[in-house]
């Protein structure tokens, strides 16, 4: 069996970007403050889309985002909205692009309030990453109760696409948790 066919479903015979996120960045503990941000805005992205469209528009995101730079997209006013509804590079939904400026305010505050956003979320589950030990794609659940509570409380703070599907799917990206299958050839040791 190759690895390509023991990879998780959803990257196998994939883009070599979606591969490469998979094996390199998927389910890999993170606790760098501008990655978190950038995975809360392209989850947020995400929703109704495939993820495949929003990696592939990932560097365009950086580019029109000022490289997820919260502190600056937390300034962003109405004519940058304008210019980024008008970014063919980016998804150019006028609520995503709306809750981007609203994050990353909220994403301020939360730092505030618990010295980094990285300490804000991995205590949730104590520092350390939940692991799946899933054998088939089936196993995976598309959220979960950490997942609800999570939006729950990012909804509370002014947070918006954060839905508990994609707080999940979020938690999945920055590593807090890791549901690689068990066969996959990514899953870290």
């Amino acid at each position: 069996m190759s690895d390509d066919d023991r990879r998780c479903s959803w990257a196998r015979n994939a883009s070599e970007t979606m591969t490469a996120y998979h094996d390199t960045e998927w389910g890999r503990p993170s606790h760098e403050e501008r990655y978190l941000f950038e995975m809360l805005i392209l989850e947020g992205a995400q929703a109704g889309l495939s993820w495949s469209t929003v990696l592939h528009k990932r560097e365009n995101y950086r580019r029109a985002m000022d490289g997820f730079d919260y502190d600056r997209v937390a300034e962003y006013g109405p004519e940058d909205t304008e210019r980024l509804l008008a970014d063919p590079g980016i998804i150019r939904n006028r609520l995503k692009i709306a809750s981007v400026v609203r994050n990353a305010r909220a994403f301020r505050k939360v730092r505030e309030e618990f010295g980094s956003f990285d300490a804000y979320l991995w205590d949730r589950v104590d520092g350390t990453p939940v692991v799946g030990h899933w054998t088939s794609p089936d196993q995976v659940p598309v959220t979960t109760d950490l997942a609800d509570r999570l939006s729950r409380d990012l909804k509370r703070r002014g947070f918006g696409f954060v839905g508990g599907t994609i707080a999940y799917s979020y938690l999945q990206a920055t590593g807090v948790v890791e549901d690689h299958l068990v066969t996959c050839p990514a899953k870290p040791s």
